[in-house]
Parts: C-alpha cells; structure tokens; sequence
C-alpha cells in the first residue's frame, strides 16, 4: 500500500509541549461510523458502560538519554532496543514471577548515537563517576550496540541517576531537560521498567477518572509492552510491503486472557487503551479471538486490510504522518474516515502527538 496515501500537514503549533493539567481534562474526538463528536477524556466514563474492559499497558518508560563523553569529545545516546543478552534484561520478566526482572551479568542495547561519527567500535563512553559502556558495534543511521558491564537492575539505578527522559524530538526543552517529564511521561500505572517511549493514550488517566470508570461498571486490566523508539519513526519506503517492523517485548498474563474472555462472554467490549495495546492483544489472539497468555516478542505490522480478532474499541492520541501508528488507526477505523477525523482535529485545534489530546474509535472492520 503506498506510504503517502498516510501523509498530511499539520501546523507547527498544534504539536503539543506540554500534556493537559490535569491530565484528563484533555480533549477527545469520537470516532463513530457516521459522526465525530467533539468531548473530553473525562466523558469516558459517559461513553464506556457496565461489562466495558479497558486494556492498559503498565510499562515503565527509562530515562533512556545519556549525554557523556568519548575520550574529551561530548556524545549523546539514547538507548531504544535491548539487544542479545540484553534481551533479557530491563523490565522482562519471568513468566513463573511477574515483575521479576530476569539476572544477567551484562546489558547490551542498541542506541542512536550523536554525533555517530566519534564513536568507534571499542570506544569507552563515559556517563558518570561509575557508569560507562562499551561501544561493540555500529550500524546505519547514527546507531551503535553499547554493551553495559552490569546486570539489568544495576543498570536501572544508573540510568536513574544519570539518565533523561526520552521524549520524541518534537517535543522541545533546553540542552539540561526539564525535570516535570519525569511525572508527565510517565503514566500512573507504570510499573514494570523498559519502554523508552510512554504508551501515550494512557497518559490522560487520573486515579480520579480511574475511580468515575470503576464506579460505571467498567473493568481493566493490563498487559505489558516495552515501547521502543521506532514506535514514532516515519515509514521511509514508498509501499507498505517493503517496511520492516520494528520488535518490541511484550507480555500478557494468564489473569488478563481471563479478564477479556469472561467480559467478552458478557458482552462487554474491549477497549484497548493506545496503539502498544492493540498490537499487544492481536499478536496473541488466535483466530476467534481468545487470548494466549504469554511472553516474546512481536513485530505485528497493522496495515489496512487487517481483520482484527481482539479489540472493539481504541483510545489513542493522534499520530505522526507516514507513521507505522497512523496506519494502525487506519486498518482499524478506516482509512477515510481518518483522514476525515484528522482534518476535522486540526481544523478544531486539537492537540497532536505525545503529549496531545486523544480520539476514540469505533472499530470499522475492512472499511476505507
């Protein structure tokens, strides 16, 4: 299918800097089959009701950024994808212990790296007093493989201390941060560490929306998927068919498969809340819908013409042109009815990317 039929221009002003205060008092579009409606997060629970289940990621986003040096020379890093043995490291969790991170003796990640060029392969890079890594390989496009000599949990504690938040380039702050990221790229049920990119739609969740949802009738549950930053990268071939998918880790309990088949036998509908979500319960649905509880990792690439077996509605914010996240939205709710919506967003001045408002679509099958 051809990348630049998921193209479209957005003013500058509509990329948002900074998320709503408080969060829920973000816009919302409803996506319907024959309507847009213009509401707000804090309607969901008017729009959800009894039997509803809400399908959350609890991820846990790293301060992933690392400014340092190659010998007198300064480099920056930011890690996005575990690599080897360091598959096994942050945030992956043993199936038999849920939210034990898994021993190792060594972390490897790959990295996109500038300026690539002073960093060589065998180059000690140098974050801190007693953080460093090693630079074991390089590829295209400003990445290396940096290998970390400490376990997973010792490297968690070092990026706490030296780390930043890796928010996407669009949005802007000064050279040293801004240290409010550390709370508003991070959603509320955060709980197991690895993403380096926020499942954004869960970011308009209060504990005070939480409990209005729970005292409606409607359910949640979660399951875990590591963002990594290929999550918001354009898609740089002319067709679909050429792209390949980034991996990212994901995990879904045994508890969660029951949550959604006991609320689907009761007829309440599955509202995956953001795209890592969606990917997540589709890569372990099987023909008919059921869930197969498991872990791994999932390279799922949803294009229009994709027959989706899991989910009936999606929350999620509004994303990149030519974006891999853009044709999810797509194939789940049509191709026009989305260029619709997001004409109708901007003309409306809603708020776009990461820290942007959101829209609720109504699953539309095979439409266009």
């Amino acid at each position: 299918m051809r990348v630049d039929l998921f193209d479209f221009d957005l003013p500058a002003d509509l990329i948002a800097q900074h998320p709503a205060r408080p969060r829920d008092a973000a816009r919302l579009l409803v996506v319907a089959a024959d309507a847009l409606e213009d509401r707000g997060v804090g309607d969901l629970p008017e729009l959800l009701g009894p039997g509803d289940l809400l399908v959350l990621n609890d991820t846990r986003v790293i301060p992933a950024r690392l400014f340092g040096r190659r010998g007198e020379a300064r480099v920056e890093v930011t890690l996005h994808q575990p690599v080897g043995a360091g598959a096994a490291a942050l945030g992956k969790t043993d199936a038999a212990a849920p939210g034990v991170v898994r021993p190792g003796r060594a972390t490897l990640w790959r990295a996109f790296a500038r300026p690539a060029r002073r960093c060589r392969v065998g180059d000690r890079l140098t974050f801190g007093p007693d953080f460093g890594a090693e630079v074991l390989a390089k590829g295209e496009g400003g990445e290396i493989t940096l290998g970390f000599a400490c376990p997973p949990q010792a490297l968690l504690q070092r990026l706490e201390a030296h780390g930043r938040m890796p928010l996407p380039p669009y949005v802007r702050r000064p050279p040293e941060g801004d240290p409010q990221d550390r709370l508003d790229y991070q959603t509320m049920f955060a709980q197991h560490a690895g993403a380096v990119a926020a499942p954004t739609a869960a970011l308009h969740f209060t504990p005070r929306l939480m409990t209005a949802l729970e005292s409606r009738g409607v359910g949640h549950a979660f399951v875990t998927l590591h963002v990594g930053a290929g999550t918001f990268l354009p898609v740089k071939v002319a067709d679909t068919g050429a792209h390949r998918m980034h991996a990212e880790w994901y995990e879904v309990a045994a508890a969660t498969a029951r949550r959604v088949e006991v609320a689907r036998a009761a007829g309440g509908r599955i509202v995956a809340v953001g795209t890592t979500v969606l990917r997540t319960l589709e890569t372990v649905a099987d023909a008919e819908g059921r869930l197969r509880p498991g872990l791994g990792e999932t390279r799922l690439f949803i294009t229009p013409g994709y027959r989706f077996k899991a989910v009936d509605l999606l929350l999620t914010n509004f994303h990149l042109p030519r974006s891999t996240l853009l044709m999810l939205v797509a194939a789940f709710a049509g191709l026009d009815r989305m260029r619709a919506a997001y004409a109708h967003a901007i003309a409306r001045g809603y708020r776009f990317y990461s820290y942007g408002d959101a829209c609720l679509l109504e699953r539309a099958g095979d439409a266009r």
